[in-house]
C-alpha cells in the first residue's frame, strides 16, 4: 500500500515538471501555413494547425508571439487565446505535459500592397521556450490588390473593365431594363457567394481568342489539395436574364462554378434573347444554361458538368452548332442531364443541332418531353454524336436523326469522358478532343463554323463538338 502511494506521487511529480533541456523540443503539425492566394483587405478563410509534445517530458513556453506584430495583417488564436494588439500579439507561460497538445487558428486580412500582381506577405508565429530555444512555424499568402464594389446598378449604357486589375464583386449587378452594360475583353470579375448579375436591358461580353472575359466566384485558397474552390460549384449566383432583355451577346466569355450558369425567362420567341458564340459554361450547381420559351443561339459553346440540367430548353427557339455538351457532374450522385428539351410547358418551335457532341455518365442523356398532342415541338440532330436516345418520345431517327452516332449503353469507355476528352479526372475537366475520340473528322463541312471555340481554324474535314483537334 505503501509502494503504492510513493508510485502514485512519484507519477504526479513527473507529470507536473517542465524540462529545461535544449533538445526537448515542440513537434508541429505543419511548418508552414499557406493561405494561398487571398484578396488585400479581404478576410481569409480559417486554417489551424496543431502543437504536440511528444518529447517525453513537460514544456512550458514561456512566450508565444505573433513576430511582426500588427504589420502583416495575420490574426492567431492560441488554444482559445487571441493574440491581439491589446495582449502586444502575444501570449505567455502555456503548458504542454507530456503527450499532450494544443490547436492554433491563423486567419489573415492581408493589407494593400499597391502593386498589379499578387505579392507575398509573411510572418513567424514565435514559440519560446522556458529552455531559451525558439521555434517557429511560417504563415504565408499572396496578396492580391483587387477592386471591391458593392450592389453596383447600371441605369446608362456602361462599360466595365477589369484588365489592370481584378474587380471583387459583393451584392450583384443589376442592369436596368433601358440600358446595356458592356464587359471589357480580358476581364476578370469575382463574384462574391450572394452575387451575380441580373439583366432586365442588355448584357453585351465580347471577349477575344487571347482576351477572354471570365466570370467566377471570388474564392481564391483550396479546399482540398488537389480541389480548389474555384473548381466547386454553387461559388455565386451566375447570371439571369429576364423577361424584358433581349439582345444580349456573350463572345469568349468564359462563366464557371456558379449555382446556375444561365437563366434565360420567357419572352418574345420572335427576338432574340441570347447569343453565346465561342463560350464557356461549367460545373454549376444547378442549370447549365435554363431556357425558357427563349429564343438563343449557340455556336461553339461548351456547356458542362451540372447538378441539373447542362442545357434545358423549355420551349422556344434555339439553334446550337459545335457545341460540347457533357455531364460529368462530380459533385452529387445523381445529375440532371446533358440535353433536356419540352414542350410541357411553352412549344418548343425550333430545336436545331448541328455537329454537336452530347455525352455523360448516364446511359441516356438526351432527353425530350412533349406535352399535349396539341403543343408545337418540332426538333432536328444532325452531324451529331449522342450518348443514346431510348428515352426520347415519338422518335422518328430518319426524318429528326441525320449522321448521328449514338453512344449506347454498353458503350463504357465513354464514362468520365474519357472517350473523347484529353482531361476528365481528378475534378479538372479538359474538354479537348483526345487523339482517339470518334468525334474527330465527323462534322459537316457545309454547316460546321470555320473557327472553334479557341478561335482555331477548322479544316476541310471539320471535327464534332466545340474543339477542333490539333496535336499539341
Amino acid at each position: 500500500m505503501i509502494l503504492a502511494a510513493l508510485a502514485f506521487l512519484t507519477a504526479c511529480s513527473d507529470d507536473d515538471s517542465f524540462t529545461l533541456s535544449p533538445s526537448r523540443l515542440l513537434t508541429f503539425s505543419v511548418d508552414t501555413v499557406k493561405l494561398d492566394t487571398v484578396f488585400s483587405n479581404v478576410p481569409t478563410i480559417t486554417r489551424d494547425f496543431w502543437v504536440y509534445n511528444r518529447s517525453g517530458e513537460g514544456i512550458r513556453c514561456t512566450n508565444i508571439r505573433l513576430e511582426r506584430g500588427n504589420q502583416s495583417g495575420f490574426r492567431i488564436n492560441v488554444d482559445g487565446t487571441y493574440l491581439g494588439a491589446s495582449v502586444g500579439f502575444q501570449t505567455s507561460d502555456v503548458e504542454l505535459r507530456n503527450k499532450d497538445s494544443i490547436r492554433v487558428f491563423v486567419e489573415a486580412t492581408t493589407p494593400f500592397n499597391h502593386g498589379d500582381r499578387p505579392q507575398l506577405v509573411e510572418d513567424n508565429l514565435l514559440f519560446t521556450l522556458e529552455s531559451g530555444v525558439t521555434q517557429k512555424v511560417n504563415l504565408n499568402a499572396y496578396s492580391w490588390d483587387a477592386r471591391l464594389l458593392s450592389n453596383i446598378h447600371i441605369s446608362r449604357d456602361s462599360v466595365l473593365s477589369a484588365v489592370d486589375k481584378p474587380v471583387v464583386i459583393y451584392g450583384g449587378i443589376t442592369v436596368d431594363s433601358a440600358a446595356t452594360l458592356t464587359l471589357a475583353a480580358g476581364s476578370t470579375f469575382y463574384f462574391h457567394a450572394d452575387a451575380g448579375i441580373d439583366v432586365y436591358g442588355r448584357l453585351v461580353a465580347e471577349g477575344t481568342p487571347e482576351a477572354n472575359i471570365t466570370l467566377r466566384g471570388d474564392r481564391l485558397d483550396r479546399m482540398f489539395d488537389n480541389l480548389t474552390y474555384d473548381q466547386m460549384s454553387g461559388q455565386w449566383k451566375g447570371l439571369h436574364f429576364q423577361s424584358s432583355s433581349y439582345g444580349n451577346r456573350l463572345v469568349y466569355t468564359d462563366i464557371h462554378s456558379p449555382f446556375d450558369g444561365i437563366v434565360a425567362d420567357s419572352a418574345d420567341v420572335e427576338r432574340m434573347k441570347l447569343e453565346m458564340v465561342c463560350s464557356t459554361i461549367h460545373s454549376c450547381q444547378g442549370y447549365g444554361l435554363h431556357a425558357i420559351n427563349s429564343r438563343i443561339k449557340l455556336e461553339n459553346c461548351q456547356i458542362t458538368n451540372t447538378q441539373n440540367d447542362c442545357l434545358c430548353l423549355d420551349g422556344g427557339w434555339a439553334d446550337v452548332n459545335a457545341c460540347t455538351i457533357a455531364q460529368f457532374y462530380p459533385f452529387a450522385p445523381i445529375q440532371g442531364n446533358a440535353l433536356h428539351f419540352s414542350s410541357s410547358q411553352h412549344d418548343l418551335l425550333r430545336l436545331s443541332c448541328l455537329n454537336s457532341l452530347i455525352t455523360g455518365y448516364a446511359d441516356a442523356e438526351l432527353i425530350g418531353e412533349q406535352g399535349d398532342t396539341a403543343s408545337v415541338f418540332n426538333y432536328a440532330f444532325a452531324h451529331c454524336i449522342i450518348r443514346d436516345t431510348t428515352r426520347i418520345e415519338h422518335v422518328d431517327t430518319v426524318k429528326l436523326f441525320r449522321n448521328v452516332v449514338f453512344e449506347n449503353d454498353s458503350d463504357t469507355t465513354a464514362i468520365y469522358g474519357k472517350k473523347h476528352f484529353a482531361s476528365a479526372e481528378n475534378y479538372y475537366y479538359n474538354c479537348r478532343l483526345d487523339s482517339l475520340s470518334p468525334a474527330i473528322n465527323r462534322g459537316d463541312p457545309a454547316t460546321a463554323p470555320p473557327i472553334d471555340r479557341n478561335g482555331l481554324p477548322r479544316d476541310e474535314r471539320p471535327d464534332i463538338g466545340a474543339f477542333e483537334y490539333k496535336k499539341l
